[in-house]
């Protein structure tokens, strides 16, 4: 009733938190599609602006282990709202209990085992869900892996089913994911897909602003992969995707980045001009203050937009150079090495503006040991050569500096060769 224009009146409120108590006291009845759909009431409940009150905070925490004990008897309807449900939920401010991260655990392995029993809808909302917990912390395990890569090939088989609202869900989750999609993957699902958006389907502005997103990212991926063919078409669809968002009233802050973001892809004007908030971490600051003090000479912005992108962590003003200090938000699960469509475009467009990009990981500069090695590159990028002394030399290149592991710094960090320093974050 809600989610089709019911009002919030006070009785409505007065009756579910009546309702409420009742789910713990008979917590025990319910059937599994009782279990999946109470908690797609409350998820669209507070998706449509009820607070996440104790009463209901309470009824989730009891239906939640039951989703485990039941996890068998689920049919593919029932999984795809759970786990719908849950991404909600805790896009719109619940946390991710212990019980809540349990029963996603064991819904996952079900995603693959009936795959073949999805219909479009539930592709949609369980590949836009599994992106939601991802992006809101949830560790990528192999279990949600599998259950990503199950998916995708549904898109193509399903292709002409998908609504509106289905292919952005499915654009945004897709490009969301960044490198956890293997490449070819993630191409073949957009080019299932972006055909459909020239058809008579009507999308929203939101629909059109997530497409838009989506179709970025992906170009961006090609565009960083030196070996993959580039896609025209995809680019074609980017366009008409900025036109008929560029004709919408861009009252959301978000949308109006996007917008953005296309124009300075495709070489448009800007339609807005956005605005971003600036923070400088700690880590950033000491590593600027480290590099500052080895070569005196140069000159470093910080927390500069250029062509109206997003902020740049640190720009070597004379050298055309982008430093950007990457925190655990810039990768799929904070792994440090898988990186998410934000940062992925991200990079791209200041390659395409003409920008020099340099990736350090900030698990990577957690002292002066670790931060040495980037100094000494940067050094020799800008035609200083590093002293000979103490100089730790990257095999790998900047490309293999950026997917240094969090295992790896802790064999270094336990290596008796390194000299340990505490340091703050």
């Amino acid at each position: 009733l809600v989610d089709n224009g019911q009002e919030q009146t006070p009785r409505l409120k007065e009756a579910l938190a009546a309702l409420l108590p009742h789910v713990n006291t008979q917590k025990d009845q319910f059937i599994p599609q009782h279990i999946a759909n109470l908690l797609w009431a409350m998820a669209k409940l507070v998706d449509n602006g009820l607070e996440l009150t104790p009463g209901l905070n309470e009824a989730m925490t009891v239906l939640l282990p039951h989703v485990n004990v039941q996890k068998d008897q689920f049919n593919a309807q029932g999984i795809a709202n759970l786990l719908w449900a849950m991404a909600k939920l805790v896009d719109n401010g619940q946390k991710r209990t212990p019980e809540l991260n349990e029963a996603v655990a064991a819904l996952l392995p079900h995603v693959n085992s009936q795959k073949n029993q999805f219909i479009p809808q539930n592709i949609a909302n369980l590949l836009w869900a599994m992106a939601k917990l991802v992006d809101n912390g949830q560790e990528p395990t192999p279990e949600l892996k599998e259950a990503v890569a199950a998916l995708l090939p549904c898109v193509n088989g399903q292709k002409d089913q998908f609504n509106a609202q289905g292919i952005a869900n499915l654009l945004w989750a897709t490009a969301k994911l960044g490198e956890l999609i293997e490449l070819n993957l993630a191409i073949s699902t957009f080019e299932s897909l972006v055909y459909r958006i020239s058809e008579k389907l009507q999308f929203s502005q939101e629909e059109i602003s997530m497409s838009l997103w989506g179709v970025m990212v992906c170009c961006a991926r090609l565009t960083l992969d030196s070996n993959a063919n580039k896609n025209n078409v995809l680019e074609k669809h980017m366009n008409d995707l900025f036109t008929r968002l560029e004709n919408t009233f861009l009252h959301n802050e978000e949308d109006q980045r996007t917008i953005v973001l296309a124009a300075s892809w495709l070489g448009r004007a800007f339609p807005v001009v956005p605005h971003y908030q600036t923070t400088i971490s700690n880590t950033q600051a000491d590593f600027r203050d480290h590099l500052q003090s080895s070569i005196p000479s140069l000159k470093i912005e910080e927390e500069k937009s250029l062509n109206s992108l997003p902020p740049v962590d640190l720009l070597l003003t004379d050298h055309n150079m982008v430093l950007e200090v990457q925190g655990p938000g810039h990768y799929v699960g904070g792994d440090f090495k898988t990186r998410n469509g934000s940062t992925l475009l991200k990079i791209a467009l200041l390659q395409k503006a003409g920008f020099e990009v340099i990736e350090i990981p900030v698990n990577r500069l957690l002292n002066q040991d670790l931060m040495k090695p980037y100094i000494d590159q940067i050094k020799t990028r800008i035609g200083i050569p590093p002293q000979e002394h103490g100089s730790v030399s990257l095999k790998r290149g900047w490309a293999g500096a950026a997917y240094v592991t969090a295992e790896e710094h802790l064999e270094e960090k336990t290596n008796p060769a390194k000299r340990k320093k505490t340091s703050s974050q």
